[in-house]
């Protein structure tokens, strides 16, 4: 099983580890700090050796990383992680903001069901099944985020079911949810937000979910 350091610091962006398995252009790796694709949190961006990682997935409990053709790695080979810092910042930024806005949504609407959603480094978006235009509530529930934010209080990440790999986030007071992606560890750190709406089709909502200044308690990367 790939040990999942970007649970245990997401902060950290440089790994030395050892390749397990090589299978043409897929290799796995024993610790990894480079996210795979999951619950609509796109992968990181960055190197393992120096190449490139085109791919990045699940495999089980394994995470399988695609580099470029001739790579030449083996099994056994010790080898430098890097990813990319910027990237990542601004993914685990806007993946809280996304987790905020469909609590508080949830909060407000009741049946409300989420379709779909995607964290991207541009803009995060939740779909949901809902009749109405959901407009009106948007003033609301981008008021109740930008306060969360700026109480700037402490995120804790940690496991609900180690054996199954299950984990949460919690805001201490205000609410405690199921997530396995990246996750800053102040509310503060995410900054302004911004929230739009679009219509995708007859019964579905989508929020669309900007940044739109910079974090107000930024923690560089180690």
């Amino acid at each position: 099983m790939t040990e999942r350091l970007f649970w245990n610091d997401p902060y950290q962006t440089t790994l030395d580890t050892t390749v397990i398995s090589v299978s043409g252009n897929e290799i796995t790796v024993a610790a990894t700090i480079f996210f795979a694709f999951s619950g609509g949190q796109e992968s990181d961006a960055g190197t393992i050796a120096g190449r490139p990682v085109l791919q990045a997935r699940k495999d089980g409990r394994q995470i399988v990383y695609t580099l470029t053709e001739g790579h030449g790695l083996k099994p056994g080979d010790a080898v430098r992680m890097e990813i990319d810092w910027s990237r990542r910042y601004r993914l685990m930024r806007l993946h809280f903001a996304a987790e905020l806005v469909l609590e508080l949504v949830c909060r407000q609407c009741g049946a409300i069901e989420r379709i779909g959603s995607h964290i991207a480094q541009d803009k995060a978006r939740i779909d949901f099944a809902w009749p109405q235009n959901i407009s009106p509530l948007l003033p609301v529930i981008e008021a109740e985020v930008q306060a969360i934010i700026d109480a700037n209080s402490a995120i804790e990440c940690a496991f609900s079911d180690r054996e199954n790999m299950r984990r949460y986030w919690q805001v201490e007071g205000f609410a405690r949810v199921p997530c396995g992606g990246t996750h800053p560890r102040r509310t503060g750190e995410v900054g302004g937000v911004k929230l739009k709406r679009k219509n995708i089709g007859g019964g579905k909502e989508r929020i669309e979910i900007y940044l739109n200044d910079m974090p107000a308690a930024r923690i560089a990367a180690n």
